[in-house]
């Protein structure tokens, strides 16, 4: 997979500059409410929607969300579940243990993490997200991590994702409909 951010030229939306309104209102369809805190499209399926998106430091009303990249998508979302369910978060924690170069690469995603966060607007005490650097908390923010820094930055996210089944053969998860008065509006997958 291809790191495919924002075009900063996009016209966006007021609260993301460099979003387009499609993209807004596919994240949306996918998280089924309106995206917080957005940022940027920080990866993309290949079914060309919106998969990961950056989120800022901090949310409109000033809660920090520590959480840089987001996974959007609801299938690649469902399928990191199984693997947390089937116990791989336990099982890499176990190997951050037992494998001392593991553990430094971990290390090394989580100060990718803090950097590219702190770039944004720096949280003072916050630590990066997913339980780095000591323990796996959530594969769903690795994931999202190796997707939008591309491979070879997260082992662990790199790992799960190549655990992942190809969540992009059916087709986009969410689809374009049209209203009575022509404009487009993207819904959730029906099931």
């Amino acid at each position: 997979m291809t790191h495919t951010p924002a075009d900063p030229s996009t016209p966006g939306t007021p609260d993301a500059p460099g979003v387009s309104e499609a993209d807004t209102a596919a994240i949306a369809a996918q998280l089924g409410r309106v995206p917080r805190g957005l940022r940027a499209v920080a990866h993309r399926c290949r079914c060309g929607l919106p998969d990961v998106v950056e989120t800022a430091p901090r949310l409109e009303d000033g809660t920090p969300f520590p959480t840089l990249y987001y996974l959007t998508c609801p299938r690649a979302a469902s399928a990191i579940g199984t693997l947390e369910a089937d116990g791989l978060m336990k099982e890499q924690t176990a190997r951050l243990a037992e494998e001392p170069e593991l553990a430094a690469g971990y290390r090394r995603a989580h100060e990718d993490y803090i950097a590219r966060r702190d770039a944004i607007e720096v949280l003072e005490g916050f630590p990066s997200a997913g339980g780095m650097p000591d323990r796996v908390k959530c594969l769903h923010v690795l994931v999202g991590h190796s997707l939008a820094a591309g491979p070879g930055v997260n082992p662990l996210g790199d790992e799960a994702l190549a655990k992942l089944p190809e969540w992009w053969r059916k087709g986009p998860c969410v689809c374009a409909g049209t209203d009575i008065d022509g404009s487009s509006e993207l819904q959730g997958e029906q099931q």
